[in-house]
């Protein structure tokens, strides 16, 4: 007799390969000290917060004495933190937004739980394109739902619209496109996202409800080569932007994302509702304090120094790849690479980069075997002491 659900006792199964990862880099710094391994499996972003995020600690540290200063919120979020937030994505997507389109939660995985609680029916189908995030098909499991991954373009990792269009059904709710994608690097070009948006619109006319394009963008400032990600929310009336403030502004601890909503959703004002009562009633409550003012002070600072060291880590890191044989597309966007793993199989090759102190994590994770991930969220000396490593492994 099982003590947890079904669904649980499959999400801990498939959660079964990452543990035994952080487990092998445990053993390892122990074995070898840390010093001596290069780990590159962890999205942790490495780089401190802008300079005005420490003025704000100060500063909200100063009017702790104050009354409830640490204390609850509207469920969405302080009203001047909105403001702020909404202005901010009316400048970045194109569309005029105000407080009433936009949400902060716990995170982005938050705000994405919340939309999935509110627009799934049990049985419902949210589609996304493989290699993918593992947690969207335990998000889509978490409300009724069903995850299905696509395939994929194999040239650029981009969407595979053939495959799009005959997976969608009368029970396809929504689709998650992730770009900066994670863990490829793929970048989604405006005209992939439009005709994606308009495929989905016509869908949603024929099904006579809506499929939502969910764009999952915590990655949108790690754009290389002058590429711009494109904004989704003018693209489709059921468009809805998902994010956080832990890549560009390296607040991942501290959990703020955020839901936008197209201005031209129908209804919008219901949805908004929905949204807010999901927050609440799965627990988040809402967004956190501290979070939410050191979000505020961030908004609008230039994360170009960031854009820079992650640029020379990728070009260095390309460098040591390419010179050791290994196949690989050069990331458009985020901090990962996905090389193709030698022979085949992935399982193998991240057991051999193991043998060599280096740590990655199997394409298999992320419903695509036969690559491997690579995180350059590390130090440069991680890198250049990654490359005869890579060489022995490569064989």
């Amino acid at each position: 007799m099982s003590v947890v659900s079904e669904h649980m006792a499959r999400c801990i199964a498939q959660g079964s390969m990452i543990r035994r990862m952080f487990e092998a880099g445990i053993e390892l710094r122990k074995k070898y000290g840390a010093d001596a391994v290069c780990d590159f499996s962890l999205g942790n972003p490495d780089l401190a917060p802008p300079p005005v995020v420490a003025k704000a600690m100060r500063d909200l540290a100063d009017r702790l004495h104050e009354p409830a200063s640490l204390g609850y919120m509207p469920n969405a979020g302080f009203p001047w933190a909105l403001d702020k937030l909404a202005a901010w994505l009316s400048e970045q997507q194109g569309v005029t937004l105000t407080r009433a389109d936009v949400m902060l939660s716990c995170g982005a995985a938050g705000a994405l739980n919340a939309f999935l609680h509110t627009v799934l029916e049990p049985g419902d189908e949210v589609l996304g394109i493989a290699p993918y995030f593992v947690e969207y098909g335990f998000y889509a499991g978490n409300h009724g739902g069903v995850f299905r991954a696509l395939p994929c373009r194999p040239a650029d990792f981009g969407p595979d619209f053939a495959a799009i269009e005959a997976a969608i059904g009368p029970r396809t709710r929504a689709f998650i496109a992730n770009s900066p994608n994670n863990p490829s690097g793929a970048v989604y070009s405006l005209e992939d996202m439009t005709r994606l948006a308009a495929l989905l619109d016509e869908a949603s006319r024929r099904n006579g409800r809506p499929i939502y394009l969910i764009s999952d963008e915590p990655y949108r400032f790690l754009a290389y080569d002058g590429l711009t990600v494109p904004g989704v929310l003018p693209l489709s009336p059921h468009a809805v932007v998902v994010g956080s403030f832990a890549k560009n502004y390296g607040l991942a601890g501290e959990r703020v994302g955020y839901i936008a909503l197209s201005p031209s959703l129908e209804d919008k004002h219901t949805m908004m509702a929905g949204l807010i009562l999901s927050n609440r009633t799965l627990g988040f409550v809402n967004p956190p304090v501290v979070g939410q003012y050191l979000m505020a002070a961030a908004l609008g600072s230039s994360t170009d120094e960031a854009l820079a060291v992650y640029t020379r880590r990728r070009d260095r890191l390309a460098g040591i790849l390419r010179d050791a044989g290994y196949e690989f597309t050069l990331p458009k966007g985020t901090f990962y690479f996905f090389p193709k793993a030698p022979g085949g199989d992935d399982q193998a090759a991240v057991a051999r980069l193991t043998e060599q102190r280096i740590l990655a994590v199997p394409g298999s994770g992320f419903g695509y075997p036969g690559h491997f991930r690579l995180s350059f969220a590390v130090e440069d000396a991680v890198i250049e002491r990654s490359a005869e490593g890579f060489r022995k492994a490569r064989g």
